[in-house]
């Protein structure tokens, strides 16, 4: 598939067909912005330019996404396409420099069917340190027929000799709109589910196409009846659900959802544009929580829930976590009075 069919990030996209038109193109390229809005897909589609046998004739280059190389490279199995990534099932997921030596003996030869050979590294940011010193060796000295396509979401994490022997394009989340747009002429389904997908994504187009709406409706409905006045009024009632989702994969997901319902609350209470709100079909509710709730309250907590998730990137006690979230949140929305126990 062509670049015509991301969503978005025409800067980045017009920046690389440029370089590619006028032979220009960098050794590599540092792919970074927040997660799953695309910049995966524009270096595969980057790939597919590079080694499509029947590239557009117009001025902007791209690939046709039809021929044998934009398949493989979908694929994966183009012998001049590589692709390291951390392994998911990992209890730490990590690129290991096994598999960057790996790449170093593949690079030695010249391709066998393409234009070059192109490595792309995603996840970059999990690179051991052993792992990010053999592949600073070989962007310092890389192959002249190689590209190098490292794609992160964490920059800061990523080491800052390896960013500094890269040339970093930013990627900037599409607008609601494009997304929304997106997911009606892509998936076929009606406007307000497209639209209620785009709000939950919050411009991660990845996770737009690929969200089931019957299931986030079904998680969305979860978490509206976890912030119930009858469940948030028993402190044993919290403190067994938080016990409970903690046991769960759903535990973090759970506190997610409570922060967007939270957020919305906020955004009524200011009479902000409802248009951004996520649970925009329970308004009613959200009026009548706005009427007793501390706004203060409300954005301390959500302060003080960013930060703990910042804090706690791998080891988050999402039991204690959800405790502390559904305590303070009854005391907010007026249930009960500050510092109650029960």
């Amino acid at each position: 598939m062509p670049f015509a069919d991301i969503t978005g990030h025409a800067q980045p996209i017009s920046l690389l067909q440029a370089t590619v038109c006028n032979g220009r193109l960098a050794h590599a390229y540092l792919f970074y912005g927040e997660a799953r809005i695309g910049k995966l897909m524009t270096a595969v589609r980057l790939a597919q330019a590079l080694n499509c046998e029947q590239p557009s004739q117009t001025e902007a280059q791209d690939s046709c996404g039809r021929c044998r190389s934009c398949l493989q490279i979908a694929a994966r199995t183009h012998p001049d396409y590589f692709v390291i990534e951390p392994d998911p099932k990992a209890a730490t997921p990590q690129i290991k420099i096994e598999q960057v030596r790996e790449i170093e003996q593949q690079f030695v030869y010249r391709p066998l069917i393409g234009e070059r050979k192109i490595c792309l590294i995603d996840d970059a940011d999990r690179l051991t340190i052993g792992a990010a010193n053999a592949l600073l060796k070989t962007l310092e000295e890389p192959p002249g027929d190689s590209l190098f396509i490292l794609v992160t979401s964490r920059l800061q994490a990523l080491p800052i000799t390896i960013r500094s022997r890269c040339q970093a394009l930013r990627f900037t989340t599409p607008a609601r709109t494009q997304v929304e747009a997106a997911l009606i002429l892509k998936r076929e389904i009606p406007p307000t589910d497209a639209r209620f997908l785009a709000v939950f994504a919050d411009g991660r187009i990845g996770e737009a196409l690929t969200a089931n709406v019957a299931d986030v409706r079904a998680r969305q409905q979860e978490c509206l009846a976890l912030v119930q006045p009858e469940s948030l009024l028993s402190s044993g009632t919290i403190l067994s659900a938080a016990e409970s989702l903690a046991k769960t994969d759903r535990g973090e997901e759970t506190l997610t959802w409570l922060t967007r319902w939270i957020r919305d609350l906020v955004i009524v209470i200011v009479d902000g544009d409802h248009d951004q709100l996520l649970h925009l079909d329970h308004i009613t509710d959200l009026r009548r929580y706005a009427q007793r709730a501390d706004i203060d309250a409300l954005l301390t907590l959500l302060n003080d829930i960013e930060r703990t998730e910042q804090q706690a990137t791998r080891h988050l006690n999402v039991q204690m976590a959800l405790e502390t979230t559904f305590l303070r949140l009854r005391e907010a929305l007026g249930l009960v009075p500050a510092g109650a126990a029960t």
